[in-house]
């Protein structure tokens, strides 16, 4: 079993002045989830190298067993320091993949053809996605066969208009998770902010924030079981 996971090259948050990235707990989770399941896993960025880390991310009060154990791992993160360039990887090589968030996504992911294309060719091919926080924001210019977006009529979830007030980023992101959603007709709900929540609906997998990220990955181990169907 082979997993990408693609994340965000992108390090400004708006014009705040401050740095933003891909958020720690949503690569770290998923990653051993995967790991400890056998899979070999390999991460991936629009610029390659070394992704950038929200530095809040990885304060005392955001870091959990699985973020301690990605940064006491060496080959972790060499390899989260060594990132494949996106527009490197073909679907054909994978048999999946997932999408930490992070506040990053919404302004380089979100907004790259290449990362569109390859969700299109996995979904296309047979095979499971998943997205998490932040990154079902990336789905916004994600197509259907019949060019219509792919989250009309689906049900989905992300970081919900609560959660993002709640860190005071409203007037700050380029758009909003949730509305996004729904604007492109996704079926959207929730769970109580900040607690494990993860839709499905054929091979989309979607999870609300950081605390959904090992769900998700756990859900999309699911999907990849040998005689499993979407």
């Amino acid at each position: 079993m082979k997993v990408l996971m693609i994340l965000t090259s992108h390090d400004q948050l708006g014009d705040t002045g401050r740095k933003t990235g891909f958020w720690l707990e949503e690569l770290a989770a998923p990653y051993y989830v995967f790991k400890d399941a056998g899979a070999e896993i390999v991460l991936a960025s629009p610029k390659g190298g070394q992704p950038p880390l929200d530095p809040k991310s990885n304060e005392p009060a955001f870091q959990t067993a699985e973020t301690r154990r990605f940064e006491a791992d060496a080959s972790a993160t060499a390899q989260l320091a060594a990132t494949v360039r996106l527009d490197s990887v073909s679907q054909a090589d994978y048999d999946t993949v997932f999408y930490p968030g992070g506040h990053g996504p919404l302004w380089d992911l979100a907004e790259d053809a290449t990362s569109a294309a390859l969700m299109e060719a996995f979904l296309a091919n047979g095979k499971p996605i998943a997205l998490v926080c932040h990154a079902p924001g990336v789905l916004q210019h994600v197509k259907t066969p019949a060019g219509r977006p792919l989250v009309e009529g689906k049900q989905v979830t992300g970081f919900s208009n609560t959660e993002e007030d709640a860190v005071a980023l409203t007037d700050i992101v380029p758009f909003l998770v949730e509305d996004v959603l729904k604007a492109q007709g996704g079926i959207y709900t929730k769970g109580p902010d900040w607690a494990p929540y993860i839709v499905q609906d054929g091979l989309l997998i979607t999870g609300q924030n950081p605390a959904s990220s090992a769900a998700a990955a756990t859900r999309l181990l699911e999907q990849l079981a040998p005689g499993k169907s979407a």
